[in-house]
Parts: structure tokens; sequence; C-alpha cells
């Protein structure tokens, strides 16, 4: 019988992207969104990779122990609401 396995990188392994500066000009609210987002997917991955797969079991507290987890500051509930929507 065949098994099949899944190797991930751990996080020390992975190189840090080189980041690009953001477009200037935009509106203050463009910003914000958009680091919202960044954030939200950050929190979605690590969520993922710890094994919730479901948005009913992605609860504001567990989202904001990954945040700490991984070393970014606790969302807010919007922030809360985005990865539940990345999840699901």
């Amino acid at each position: 019988m065949a098994v099949a396995t899944t190797t991930t990188k751990s996080f020390e392994t992975v190189r840090p992207i080189k980041r690009k500066p953001l477009p200037a000009g935009r509106p203050r609210e463009w910003y914000e969104t958009h680091n919202r987002r960044l954030k939200a997917m950050r929190l979605a991955i690590a969520l993922l990779d710890s094994g919730v797969y479901r948005p009913a079991s992605a609860s504001n507290r567990r989202i904001r122990s990954a945040a700490v987890r991984i070393g970014i500051h606790p969302p807010s509930n919007t922030t809360c609401r985005m990865v539940r929507e990345l999840i699901g």
C-alpha cells in the first residue's frame, strides 16, 4: 500500500522576499487595506499550516495566538474576519 506524504519547508529555511516600496500618491485607506490583506494572508497560511482548514474552527482567539506565534501584532476583528474568508 502506497502512502502519500507532503513535506513543507520550515520557516527557518525560507528566505524572506525582497520587498518593493508601495506606490506613492494613493489614499491612506488604500495602504491600510493593502497591509491588512497581506497580514490576513500571512495568518491564513500559518493557520492552514497548523491544521485549521475550516473557517468555523478559526476563532479570533486562535487567529490572534497564531499571530503571536509567527511574530506579528495581534489582528483586529476586521482582519480576523478576512482570515476566515481566505480560509473558507
